[in-house]
């Protein structure tokens, strides 16, 4: 038996004042920003199935929310109807597992966008998908960031999301000490043609195939909290349509799943808003652009020998691909004066 897994019964232990026995733990893939494991165990003589997510020792943005801050939002999203697992307990004491986690109710289906675009069995479950998601990404655009327990919450400065995008990347950038010639010229293209909001609401801030459990049946649960903040909902829908959010099916705009337009339609449908295809285009472009610079950021973290990782590291090569489609994007926008 392992040290890890003693702390974690002893802890649970104390948590339901039952004795605890961990049969299996299994490491979850698809994950480079945290730590994640599915946990077969008896509490007391019940069966049960968690999660546990928890922190690396290094972190692929500084704008990531804590273990506890991503506990707060998920517990607030489920009570708001939101398909997400229920939060069971939240441990940021350091003497139990080292980094802080939280663990939540087991969800069955698969995360991996790849399999999720192309595994047979799923056929269903992909037709079913895009009105899903609209349905959830709508509801979650309902939630009330005003509420107190939201104060952690990143608000853009001066009610200007695009404007907080972009200096938030010209961040990332300067953090690790990047001058690439490709990126400056696409953030200054983003900066003469940020679009305004006409709302700002609460985002997910990583809504896409890979952050979604899916079933035979469609989307079972809306994973991976921890860039949340307050935006411009069309943030959420240019996002999802990138290019490396595909998995392949390029054909296919929006997630590798349906034509982008249908997805909006959708979204307007459940929504009750109209979204400005401008702004979509305008959000998917800086989508791309910061994705190339986490990329780099992520690979930094392998290079700097602070964690070590064969997937860390592959992903810096990553960012010249996200460059290119930024570029690609620019110039199918018509408008490529700088």
């Amino acid at each position: 038996m392992t040290s890890f897994q003693q702390k974690l019964e002893h802890y649970l232990a104390d948590q339901t004042g039952q004795t605890v026995t961990i049969h299996k733990l299994t490491p979850l893939a698809g994950g480079a920003s945290r730590d994640s494991w599915a946990i077969d165990l008896m509490i007391g003589d019940q069966p049960e199935k968690l999660v546990m997510r928890r922190d690396l020792p290094t972190t692929m943005n500084t704008q990531a929310l804590t273990r506890a801050q991503e506990y707060t939002l998920m517990r607030i999203a489920y009570q708001h109807g939101v398909k997400v697992a229920r939060m069971r307990w939240l441990c940021e004491d350091p003497a139990v597992l080292e980094f802080p986690f939280f663990l939540m109710d087991y969800v069955d289906g698969i995360s991996i966008g790849r399999k999720v675009i192309t595994l047979p069995e799923l056929t269903q479950a992909r037709a079913a998908l895009p009105d899903h998601m609209a349905k959830q990404l709508a509801l979650i655009h309902t939630i009330n960031p005003d509420q107190p327990a939201f104060r952690f919450l990143q608000r853009p400065r001066h009610h200007d999301p695009a404007r907080e995008a972009i200096d938030s990347t010209y961040e990332m950038l300067d953090a690790i000490g990047a001058q690439i010639p490709a990126l400056e010229y696409a953030l200054r293209w983003c900066d003469r043609h940020a679009p305004k909001p006409d709302r700002i609401t609460f985002l997910h801030g990583d809504f896409r195939v890979g952050n979604l459990l899916v079933d035979q049946h469609g989307l079972a649960a809306v994973i991976d909290w921890e860039f949340a903040h307050i935006g411009d909902p069309a943030e959420e829908i240019g996002y999802l349509c990138m290019r490396d959010w595909r998995f392949g099916n390029d054909r296919l705009h929006a997630g590798g799943l349906t034509d982008r337009e249908q997805f909006i339609a959708a979204y307007e449908r459940y929504s009750g808003y109209t979204i400005d295809r401008s702004r979509t285009d305008w959000w998917e472009i800086i989508g791309n652009i910061r994705w190339a610079v986490i990329c780099l950021t992520q690979a930094e973290r392998h290079l700097s020998g602070r964690d070590p990782s064969v997937e860390l590291a592959s992903l810096g090569r990553r960012s010249a691909e996200m460059q290119l489609e930024a570029l690609r994007l620019i110039e199918k926008a018509g408008v490529n004066h700088v």
